[in-house]
This record gives C-alpha cells, sequence and structure tokens, in this order.
C-alpha cells in the first residue's frame, strides 16, 4: 500500500475507532443468540438451516461431503448479495440497532455453519452445539488465540463433544461473537471510507470482502465440526 493510502486509512481508523459502540449499541449476546435462533429456525426468504442442508444433500445423492460444499458456496453467494443482506437484516434490526449488512451477514454464517454441524449429524437444539457454532463464526485465528489464553477451554470440536455445558462459558461465548461484530462494523466503516478516495480499495468492500469471509469460515467449520 502507498504512503498515501496508508495515510487515508489511518486517519479514517483515528475517526471511527471511539465511535465503534456507538455504530453498533445493539450488538451484545442476547443480539447474537437471536440471530443464532432466527438462522436456525429460518428467516425471511431462508428456510431453517437443516432442512436447507438436508435439500443438498437430496440433490448430491447422499454425499455428505459434497452436500457441505454445496452449503458453503450458497451461502457464499448469498454473502455476497448485498441487497439480500439488507433485507433480512432489516427484520432483525428493527429491534437491534446493528447495521443491517452486519446483521445480515451474522445470520448468513451461522445459517451456514449450523447446516455443516446438521449434516455431520449434531443435534441444532444442543447447547453445545450451538456453543460450537458461534465459536466457529470468530475465525480460526482469534479461536485459537482465547484458547492459547485460556479465555476459552477449546475450539470448536472440544466444545461441541462436551460432557456438560457451563453457563459462564455461554456468557464467555456470546459477548466474545459480539466484541467480533463491533470489529467488523468498524473495519466495514473504515474500509468504506477509504474507498471513497481509493477506488481499488472500494471495489474490494462488499460483495467479495462479505463472500471471501464467508468462504474462510465455512471451510474453518469443515475442518473443525467433527462427526457426532
Amino acid at each position: 500500500m502507498s504512503p498515501r493510502r496508508r495515510s487515508l486509512a489511518g486517519a479514517a481508523a483515528s475517526r471511527l475507532a471511539p465511535k465503534v459502540t456507538d455504530l453498533a449499541p445493539g450488538a451484545t449476546s442476547a443480539f447474537v443468540r437471536e440471530a443464532l435462533n432466527r438462522a436456525i429456525l429460518g428467516i425471511g426468504p431462508l428456510p431453517p438451516a437443516a432442512k436447507a442442508a438436508d435439500e443438498q444433500l437430496r440433490e448430491q445423492k447422499g454425499d455428505v461431503g459434497r452436500a457441505i460444499h454445496e452449503v458453503i458456496e450458497n451461502h457464499v453467494r448469498y454473502a455476497g448479495g448485498q441487497g439480500l443482506l439488507t433485507n433480512i437484516g432489516g427484520i432483525v434490526s428493527a429491534a437491534v440497532t446493528v447495521p443491517a449488512n452486519i446483521t445480515g451477514l451474522a445470520l448468513i454464517q451461522c445459517r451456514m455453519v449450523a447446516g455443516i454441524a446438521h449434516l455431520r449429524g449434531h443435534d441444532l437444539a444442543d447447547p453445545r452445539v450451538r456453543n460450537a457454532i458461534l465459536t466457529v463464526l470468530m475465525g480460526e485465528d482469534t479461536v485459537d488465540r482465547l484458547v492459547r489464553t485460556q479465555v476459552l477451554p477449546a475450539g470448536p470440536a472440544g466444545l461441541i463433544t462436551a460432557e456438560a455445558v457451563d453457563p459462564t462459558l455461554d456468557r464467555t461465548i456470546t459477548g466474545q461473537v459480539a466484541q467480533d461484530l463491533l470489529t467488523r462494523v468498524a473495519g466495514k466503516r473504515m474500509a468504506v471510507t477509504v474507498g471513497r478516495r481509493v477506488p481499488v480499495v472500494g471495489g474490494v468492500v462488499g460483495m467479495g470482502a462479505d463472500g471471501y469471509a464467508t468462504w474462510k469460515l465455512g471451510r474453518y467449520a469443515e475442518r473443525v465440526l467433527p462427526v457426532a
């Protein structure tokens, strides 16, 4: 990146950093759980996660691996569709003031990971499975760091097979995911601000960035969620 672009990015970050909580005051633990519930049960034009995953399994003639790949590809396309994200987000953001794109992206990524967990044979009503789904949403690097610093006792595979659910752990996971949402809001707003002056950066924001982030999470979920 050229010195001019670094300067623009730095200036944007300085202006946005103090305002992160103002941008998404509704990104709380309760919002995170509600987003997961809506993703699993179905919302707007999207049917329940398990139903959609089962449809992919039928289309792939019972091949779980191919069905998982289709689930990921479909959700990458959804994530790239900014209009769809906004429409889905609007349903939830009437109750919580998270920007529509962030809300929609959280729902789509929750739904994708839930679909993968279902195809691996896990019960989406199980609190351990839900904790694992939300943990995947933080991404591999963040999860590894939180396990290494003992903020989390284990990664998604360990959480999904735990003997019992710790209520304290529930709060920790939803709190961490909410914090990640706030970071996304700040990053997205910064990129948009810079993109107004730097067309190349502006072109990356939106479809490409959201689609790529969703693809990475899907591949991560595919690797770490075990067969029940």
